[in-house]
């Protein structure tokens, strides 16, 4: 019995050791208890997300260097993403993206997977590496010109990096001899790296040589039923943008080296756009400039309104290609009467790096990085004091306060990192937080010592600062949207 028994009397003195503490720490100040708290619940808590183990380091930040690497820097979101260390240039209009980059082109694609897969679209994934003949069957192997990166293998077989798979994907949807017309619509999509030979890389992602896309396509039964996926295709456009708190312009545009009978682009304004657009201030019509003569005033659609030339960066294009494609290539289908019928076809595209970067054009300020909320690799940051400060002691509240976060916001794990690089100023701190655009920055100085605890909670998108308590703090919190 004494055996049995010698091993349980720790526990209970712990039991009760624990509850003494618990009575202490009801009278104590708020730095005391966040330091029973840490020590006690340090082995059940993830590894805090410190800024000084994030891999952006100094030296990749700096834009002054070798011309010929990083291209003309006559565009803000290339030198504040430079400036930032989001992303390094590689060889002309090429980008090493780095850690914080590729969590927000991550969360990007999640809204697209999202918007997508809600319209009805199936995600795979095809090869970058496309034969010259699936190219030279649709004549776009000329057609395309010098921006189609080509490749020979080592048996002398022509070959190219794919900046759009058409051939690619009617071909796959040919093999498959079964499809019923009860299985259209089909809307297969992917996001993946695009190349194109871009003549004079610039702007850093918004015109590089190699990027992601999303791109779709769709095989319906009729004509009436592509146009019906046409727009459910365009209203998921227009839905995501909205949910990137982005104002996007739906305008006509040109079908191009794409072909087909229908085309629009979705337009980003911006005084850096290289597209010109005419936009009616009477009516909803937008159009591309290439589309409507130059010299134009009056609106093609009301009559009325006086179209009125602005710049854009595009985002988005859509196409209805008819059967352009699936002719060349036989993509059919069974129809209600049992016969073969050729299957009319659209494509979508979407530029993803290039969105992540005109969003930063359109959102930041020269100084700091502005992010759309839901795509902020952090949305979380916590800034203690310097060290050897008269306040030193709060740098265990703010250390307490991450974990309080992001056990109590389920939505904020992995969304808050503590700058625990005290050996610098809270100035300093700040002032790269600006840059790196963080939605929230919390500052945790004298107001987190005191009765009640108060806490400095900087909004970098509206710029309000605001003094808040710990119960403040997590309703404000609680309300910040992540995907």
């Amino acid at each position: 019995m004494e055996a049995i028994m010698n091993p349980i009397w720790p526990r209970v003195f712990l039991r009760f050791h624990r509850k003494s503490l618990f009575s202490r720490r009801s009278h104590s100040t708020w730095a005391e208890k966040a330091t029973v708290s840490a020590s006690t619940n340090s082995r059940h808590m993830k590894p805090t997300l410190l800024v000084s183990r994030l891999y952006q380091p100094s030296n990749l930040r700096d834009v002054g260097q070798d011309s010929f690497l990083h291209g003309e820097m006559t565009c803000k979101s290339q030198r504040l993403m430079q400036q930032a260390g989001l992303i390094h240039p590689s060889n002309p209009g090429c980008y090493y993206y780095l850690p914080a980059t590729v969590r927000s082109v991550e969360k990007l694609i999640r809204v697209i997977d999202q918007e997508m897969q809600e319209i009805g679209g199936q995600k795979l994934d095809m090869p970058s590496l496309c034969s010259a003949e699936l190219w030279k069957a649709s004549e776009r192997w000329d057609l395309m010109g010098k921006e189609l990166l080509r490749l020979k293998d080592r048996h002398g077989g022509d070959y190219c990096l794919a900046p759009t798979h058409e051939e690619a994907v009617t071909t796959l949807v040919a093999h498959q001899t079964s499809l019923s017309y009860k299985q259209l619509p089909l809307l297969l999509y992917q996001i993946t790296r695009k190349f194109r030979d871009e003549p004079k890389p610039r702007f850093g992602l918004l015109r590089g040589r190699e990027f992601y896309m999303k791109d779709m396509y769709s095989f319906d039964v009729s004509e009436e039923a592509a146009y019906q996926t046409y727009e459910s295709v365009c209203q998921a456009y227009t839905r995501l943008f909205a949910r990137l708190g982005l104002h996007c312009v739906q305008v006509q545009a040109d079908t191009g080296n794409i072909g087909g009978k229908l085309s629009h682009e979705f337009q980003l304004p911006a005084d850096i756009g290289e597209d010109r657009l005419l936009l009616c201030g009477n009516c909803s019509f937008a159009a591309n400039i290439e589309t409507v003569s130059s010299d134009r005033t009056d609106c093609p659609q009301c009559r009325t309104g006086t179209l009125v030339e602005s710049k854009g960066i595009e985002v988005g294009h859509t196409f209805y290609l008819g059967k352009k494609y699936s002719s060349v290539f036989n993509a059919t289908f069974s129809n209600a009467q049992n016969k073969l019928a050729e299957a009319e076809m659209g494509c979508f595209g979407l530029g993803v790096t290039r969105i992540l970067a005109a969003a930063i054009e359109v959102m930041s300020t020269e100084e700091g990085i502005r992010w759309p909320g839901l795509l902020a690799p952090y949305q979380v940051c916590v800034v203690p004091p310097k060290k050897g400060s008269k306040v030193d002691k709060a740098t265990i509240i703010a250390e307490e306060l991450v974990q309080t976060l992001t056990v109590t916001l389920p939505r904020l794990r992995g969304e808050v990192v503590l700058d625990d690089r005290t050996q610098m100023t809270i100035g300093r701190r700040l002032k790269d937080a600006s840059k790196l655009g963080y939605p929230y920055v919390v500052v945790v100085g004298q107001g987190a010592l005191e009765e009640p605890s108060r806490f400095e909670v900087i909004c970098q998108q509206t710029g309000a600062t605001m003094f808040l308590s710990q119960e403040g703090l997590l309703d404000l919190l609680g309300k910040v949207e992540t995907i």
